[in-house]
């Protein structure tokens, strides 16, 4: 299982939500790059990076997308990003500046054309986010919620052609207080392609949990505040799981 950190964005500093709310938000750097360069560092294979800013407005942001050309630049490893991408355009244009994978929120679940244009044309680079909030699917930077329960949604995006999904529960999101595992393994066993948790670790016995779901499409799991408020290290992290 692989473990991801996450660099989330915000006026082109490096910040944490707490269950996606942007009123509480905590800053942790003004210079995400030396984030990026330390995960690396602790052994990474991958970042996760969100551009909130686009979440919220529906496009991504000039300042945090020169973040990210800015780590692109730096670090080796490969960087997935999400936030505001909806449509082929803005994909394309992440693709161009040297972006892995985008991810694209829930957003398409009210375009379908969208969608089956972006697994089209790009097929595994596009990672659909499931963003969960009380069983239902959130979107518009998770203010609003719909009526569509987030295991029909990611069975539809996996009917139409996505390759891979992240899914956040975001009621746990930035709180510490463990990842929602029944509601991951209902998407587990919902879909047959790979599946990446987010939202809730906050501590190296969550790891542990995850590592044991025995769920063959669990490919990894996103960390972010537990390892900027050191509950453990990166480093930990990735050790409990080559050994679990």
């Amino acid at each position: 299982m692989e473990i991801i950190p996450a660099i989330d964005l915000k006026n082109g500093r490096c910040v944490r939500l707490s269950q996606g709310v942007f009123s509480q938000v905590e800053t942790y750097s003004e210079d995400p790059v030396k984030f990026a360069l330390r995960w690396e560092s602790e052994g990474a294979k991958r970042l996760h990076i969100v551009d909130l800013d686009g979440a919220r407005v529906g496009v991504p942001q000039l300042d945090n997308i020169d973040v990210v050309r800015q780590i692109i630049r730096k670090v080796s490893i490969p960087v997935q990003f999400g936030g505001g991408v909806r449509n082929t355009e803005i994909a394309e244009r992440m693709f161009r500046i040297g972006v892995e994978r985008v991810i694209v929120g829930t957003s398409v679940a009210q375009n379908d054309e969208i969608a089956k244009s972006l697994f089209m044309l790009y097929g595994h680079k596009i990672v659909v986010g499931i963003d969960a909030k009380e069983g239902n699917i959130a979107v518009s930077g998770w203010v609003e919620r719909l009526e569509e329960s987030s295991v029909s949604f990611a069975r539809r995006m996996a009917n139409m052609g996505a390759g891979r999904i992240i899914f956040t529960d975001i009621g746990r999101d930035g709180m510490l207080n463990g990842p929602n595992i029944l509601a991951l393994k209902e998407i587990l066993a919902a879909v047959s392609v790979p599946v990446i948790a987010s939202g809730g670790v906050g501590k190296l016995e969550d790891i542990r949990m995850l590592s044991e779901v025995t769920a063959p499409n669990l490919e990894g799991v996103i960390v972010g505040k537990a390892l900027y408020a050191n509950k453990f290290s990166l480093k930990d992290a990735i050790e409990l799981t080559a050994v679990g």
